[in-house]
């Protein structure tokens, strides 16, 4: 399964934003799926406070089979980054 993180919004920065954002996609989410793909095209920011409510609703459900997709975005590269030393 793949979540495209644009459908949310280019800008996803607040900590609200990202638990309404998983809150909206939860119950499309197929529980048994082998893997969860994120997919960051289209992003022109990203958080960590929207990304910190957004994945540990995704770990809580998938552990360790999120798929971060390959990105050159520098705010989610950082993000991302942030979140792993936390």
């Amino acid at each position: 399964m793949r979540i495209e993180l644009k459908k949310f919004g280019e800008v996803l920065t607040s900590r609200p934003a990202g638990k309404e954002a998983f809150a909206a996609i939860r119950p499309i989410l197929e529980p048994n799926a082998d893997a969860i793909e994120i997919d960051f095209s289209g992003i022109i920011s990203l958080s960590p406070s929207f990304a910190d409510e957004f994945f540990t609703g995704l770990k809580g459900m998938y552990g360790k089979r999120i798929k971060y997709l390959p990105t050159d975005n520098s705010s989610v590269i950082e993000t991302l980054k942030i979140l792993e030393e936390s």
